[in-house]
């Protein structure tokens, strides 16, 4: 069986294989599952696979949407003022020392709006995402088009394409303070499941059932699954923090968000769980 080291190099697999019609889709389904390969999934047909069983519903701890809402953009708007001259050096040391733009932009899903169906909503999709698609912004710590040349992977230790300034400010999670902008816009919370990108959400929704119940709110900077494990290597680590991030729909509150915000503290200053 082909293995691979990384979830997202076996997204960028599943993603290789070209989708066929008519008679020959069979043959060709028999051959890719004899090599230890699904059939991929684009995004675009997520919706249309049929959904692994989910062992247990779990629903969101019931809280005020509007003070959960006016905290968070009150917190934001706060670590942005306090902290702009150091956002402000960050951003004059990545652009000084390595070629590019300052901030790094990417696509993630956010929360699900629809799944429960008797809650208003406004939003409309093309695809089905599993979840609100918004732009995530960080501190730019590789070097240009990293993705281009290893494709999609998630960072491990020693990472090469990681700049000199970016293996600093990635130790302390520095790169990770301009998500206090999406805070703000109100497209995450402090406090939350980590957003991922739509390929690989839709990939770990099948092999995951219990996946997409942790987009029931919406994602954050930090989290409780952050506190308690380090980064994802594997498809087991990314099973252990849905377990962290479905314990936290259930206990999430002001009171909760406050504990979790507090841990973060020694966690990001000591290097605890960080590479």
């Amino acid at each position: 069986m082909e293995s691979f080291p990384t979830v997202a190099d076996q997204v960028t697999a599943m993603g290789s294989v070209t989708p066929v019609r008519s008679s020959a889709k069979r043959a060709t389904s028999t051959a890719i599952e004899s090599r230890g390969l699904e059939r991929a999934r684009p995004i675009e047909t997520v919706r249309e696979v049929e959904a692994p069983t989910v062992r247990e519903q779990i629903l969101p701890a019931l809280r005020s949407d509007t003070l959960n809402r006016a905290v968070n953009l009150a917190i934001s708007v706060i670590g942005l003022i306090v902290l702009s001259p150091l956002l402000v050096l960050i951003a004059a040391v990545v652009k000084l020392t390595s070629r590019g733009p300052i901030f790094y932009t990417q696509t993630r899903v956010g929360i699900d709006r629809r799944y429960n169906r008797t809650l208003p909503t406004q939003e409309r999709r093309l695809q089905d995402l599993g979840g609100t698609a918004f732009t995530i912004y960080k501190f730019r710590s590789m070097d240009v088009n990293a993705e281009g040349r290893s494709g999609v992977v998630w960072a491990t230790v020693n990472d090469p394409r990681v700049t000199p300034v970016g293996r600093f400010i990635r130790k302390f999670r520095l790169d990770e303070l301009p998500q206090l902008i999406n805070v703000a816009k109100g497209d995450m919370n402090i406090v939350g499941p980590r957003p991922e990108r739509p390929l690989i959400v839709a990939r770990l929704r099948q092999d995951i059932p219990e996946y997409p119940l942790r987009q029931r709110v919406k994602p954050g900077i930090t989290g409780l699954a952050q506190i308690n494990q380090q980064y994802d290597s594997c498809l087991d680590d990314v099973r252990s923090k849905v377990h962290y991030d479905l314990e936290y729909l259930k206990r999430q509150g002001m009171f909760e968000d406050l504990k979790i915000m507090v841990k973060t503290l020694p966690t990001v200053l000591l290097k605890i769980r960080g590479w």
